[in-house]
């Protein structure tokens, strides 16, 4: 049985296909620009890790080598990374080149619904443009294209949960209006896996649930499942940017992320064929049942992956080095108890549980954050209690973690430089251990110094606090 690759292994659809892969006894290869990000789950011992690039040729060409089929689900935007466009057409040009070369059967790609006869958002056109791009070389190509995807950890989902939730009156613009036909995730992997079995050639199917609704309906329909009432009052002046920029503040989605996912409501996004039917026998949900799946999966948490997976900034854990940060600040705390309870006092912060010591503060930063565009403290967690590289933990990210030992976590909130924060667990005996908590601080020139000079009272009060905080938790525990 021939490989099949799966880029974007580490992504909200990505890191859920290639497990249902393993399940159904295929041979998985994962492409990941940074491997480290696979390790810890489950599946990641039964599937070839390749490290690798879309953007580089020669490492592509390695992770192509001996594969039959792959999937292509690599996508700029959900990074929130500027000049998107661009960087997806060089990605789908050099994998589609390495396709060919590598005498690929098949390539599955997952696009994006809009009609080409209407104004597209740069989002959707992007889309659309990757498709033809992997389609112009020799390997064949399916191209699944959906709307939005409604399942726990989709930014859409969380998205229209968070606008639901807290606003029981909603100005919305003119887009609420535009009629799109959403597919559930779990509809949307049972596609994607069953492409496998079709005769390898190019076709565009068009994959969507069996409802047809507008944006208000789908936010009307939602409050009931929640047992909520919600009054919907339409603003026509409300631009995509301002209505982003409204986004950024009330929901975990960050304005760079929501901008592009707003601009594209603009057009319809409802299935222009229903090849997909005939080719492939599935009963897809409905929204409703869609939405009741994706909560009732968010209060088990059971979430496997979320859209916060895709990092800010792009930068790996591999570029930290201790020694180039001439800002340290060290706070240690002993706790009378073992380092295994103790640490799961550290792997547990953020999110519910928040930050141990003067949250207040904590919600002041973020506040900030999200006033200047940042990603602010909405994002939470993916699990309450686990915790795996790469995965958002508040305006952090996870960039290293050591069972039992170690958790070290990037700063992503917006700030004149370069943070992270560590925390180590040794063990002192069988019923006492130790934690040793370091902020790394690089700045930019002039304002990087000045921004940890001018907050360095409240950076050592709550660094000070925090990591008593921890220990004493820990012993309560």
């Amino acid at each position: 049985m021939k490989p099949i690759l799966v880029t974007g292994a580490s992504g909200y659809i990505g890191g859920r296909l290639a497990p249902l892969l393993v399940q159904q006894g295929r041979v998985v290869r994962c492409l990941a620009r940074d491997p480290r990000k696979l390790r810890g789950r489950i599946w990641d011992e039964r599937v070839e890790i390749a490290a690798g690039d879309v953007l580089d040729a020669e490492s592509l060409r390695r992770a192509l080598e001996g594969c039959g089929s792959a999937y292509y689900l690599v996508h700029s935007m959900a990074a929130g990374e500027r000049g998107f466009a661009e960087r997806d057409r060089l990605g789908a040009k050099t994998f589609a080149a390495a396709a060919a070369q590598a005498g690929l059967e098949r390539i599955i790609y997952l696009g994006g619904l809009g009609r080409r006869s209407d104004p597209l958002s740069t989002h959707l056109a992007s889309r659309h443009e990757v498709g033809d791009i992997l389609r112009s070389a020799a390997t064949p190509v399916i191209e699944l294209r959906a709307a939005m995807i409604i399942g726990a950890g989709s930014a859409s989902f969380e998205m229209m949960r968070a606008l639901v939730e807290k606003l029981p009156i909603m100005i919305c613009p003119r887009w609420v209006m535009t009629r799109s036909q959403p597919i559930a995730v779990r509809d949307m992997l049972a596609y994607l896996t069953a492409c496998l079995e079709l005769e390898p050639r190019g076709r565009i199917l068009d994959v969507g649930g069996p409802d047809v609704l507008t944006y208000r309906e789908m936010m009307l329909r939602f409050a009931r499942i929640l047992g909520l009432r919600r009054l919907i009052i339409d603003a026509p002046v409300l631009t995509p940017r301002l209505s982003a920029y409204w986004v950024n503040m009330m929901t975990p989605v960050p304005a760079g992320i929501a901008f592009p996912l707003i601009e594209g409501l603009k057009s319809e996004m409802v299935c222009e064929n229903d090849e997909v039917r005939r080719l492939i026998p599935l009963e897809p949900l409905g929204f409703d049942e869609a939405v009741r799946q994706a909560l009732e999966e968010t209060k088990q948490h059971e979430v496997a992956t979320r859209w916060t997976n895709a990092s800010v900034d792009g930068r790996r854990a591999e570029s930290f080095d201790p020694a180039l940060f001439p800002i340290q600040d060290v706070q240690t705390a002993v706790a009378s108890v073992s380092a295994g309870v103790l640490f799961d006092r550290v792997r547990r912060i953020g999110g519910d549980v928040g930050w141990y010591y003067a949250d207040w503060l904590w919600r002041i930063r973020g506040w900030l954050d999200r006033a200047i565009g940042g990603v602010g403290l909405r994002r939470g967690r993916r699990d309450p209690a686990h915790v795996l590289i790469g995965d958002a933990i508040d305006f952090w990210r996870v960039g290293d973690v050591e069972a039992g030992r170690r958790l070290l976590l990037h700063a992503e909130m917006k700030v004149p430089g370069d943070a992270w924060l560590e925390f180590r667990v040794e063990p002192l005996g069988e019923e006492q251990s130790t934690i040793i908590q370091t902020a790394y601080f690089r700045p930019t020139p002039f304002w990087g110094w000045l921004y940890w000079h001018a907050l360095y009272p409240l950076h050592r009060l709550i660094f000070h606090g925090m990591v008593r905080a921890i220990a004493r938790a820990a012993e309560a525990r």
